[in-house]
């Protein structure tokens, strides 16, 4: 495959509901703003360090303006890649997603 023939995944910025799976961490149910979003992976900011490795639970909505159909809600399954702290306090996490699922209207599981 030659460098013309890959794509690489788009990437947009979006509200984001983040859940951890992560018993050990036990940082539970949070609501954040995600940096970067793709079909591979987000990057969002909590207040807590993670584990790498982790897994976790993303619901997002994605806009209008990138499903040209309205806002369109996302079930992300994946696991903490890395984390960085950043100087607001904050920790920056990756997290790659491993699967995902479109929901239907009031469904959040």
């Amino acid at each position: 495959m030659t460098g013309s023939e890959r794509r690489t995944p788009a990437l947009f910025h979006a509200a984001a509901s983040h859940r951890s799976l992560d018993y050990g961490a036990a940082v539970g149910e949070t609501s954040t703003e995600s940096r970067d979003v793709s079909s591979r992976g987000v990057y969002f900011f909590l207040q807590k360090d993670v584990k790498e490795g982790s897994p976790v639970e993303i619901l997002l909505t994605l806009p209008n303006e990138i499903t040209l159909a309205g806002p369109v809600r996302v079930r992300c399954l994946g696991r903490v890649q890395r984390t960085e702290s950043r100087d607001e306090g904050a920790v920056g996490v990756v997290a790659a997603i491993e699967r995902y699922e479109f929901l239907r209207g009031g469904e959040e599981k």
